[in-house]
């Protein structure tokens, strides 16, 4: 299993942490032994599945495809007013992470990385309507070589406490790539072009780099 670079120490600590306490449970006799073998086991698996980095290589390059940019369930599809870039109305599409999704982030596509800002904020639970606007947030907007320019904001949730970010402004950026991560659950808006033709649906799940979220003409 790849582990991605943010829960290498989670990953490390976790596995210390398994194993003295099953020493310690072993030394004492425990006929408790067994049982929390499999619960301290359990848990160190969790981190193991929380920070897996699964390789996966985009089914078709081509900037007009807008891929999921993370893994999870898409739970907005609206046009909305976007008021911190471009304070116009956009097409937003929301994808929630819960804790069991792999939470890396990528590149829909590539071009440059023309803005980006972090936003302290509050934990609210990250399918919350202010959630986008109210939670710690990262604001990426990337610039396409026609000029098409998608923001993406990744979002905090309730048990989130930090957000990765490696983008930064003035950087080229390549479809599939990785640009962040965010730890545990949260959420990834994306603010699209009025002409950009949607291609998911409420409810549906979807994995990065897999499937096209929309085709920007």
């Amino acid at each position: 299993m790849n582990i991605h670079k943010e829960g290498k120490t989670w990953v490390a600590g976790g596995l210390v942490v398994y194993l003295v306490l099953i020493l310690i449970f072993y030394k004492l006799g425990s006929i408790w032994f067994w049982p929390w073998a499999i619960v301290f086991g359990v848990f160190f698996w969790l981190i193991l599945n929380f920070f897996r980095n699964p390789k996966r290589e985009i089914p078709e390059y081509d900037d007009r495809l807008v891929y999921a940019p993370a893994d999870g369930k898409i739970v907005v599809i609206e046009e909305i007013e976007e008021s911190e870039f471009f304070q116009t109305p956009r097409k937003m599409v929301s994808i929630f992470m819960n804790p069991l999704n792999v939470h890396v982030n990528r590149y829909p596509f590539s071009g440059k990385v023309v803005y980006t800002k972090y936003h302290p904020g509050l934990y609210l639970v990250a399918w919350h309507p202010k959630s986008s606007t109210d939670n710690e947030r990262n604001t990426v907007v990337i610039e396409r070589t026609d000029g098409t320019l998608v923001l993406l904001r990744q979002i905090a949730g309730a048990l989130a406490r930090r957000i990765c970010s490696y983008a930064q402004a003035g950087n080229a950026c390549k479809q599939g790539e990785d640009f962040g991560f965010i730890k545990f659950g949260s959420r990834v808006d994306l603010f699209l072009p009025l002409n950009a033709e949607i291609r998911v649906e409420m409810g549906q799940k979807v994995e990065g780099n897999k499937d096209v979220i929309a085709f920007i003409p």
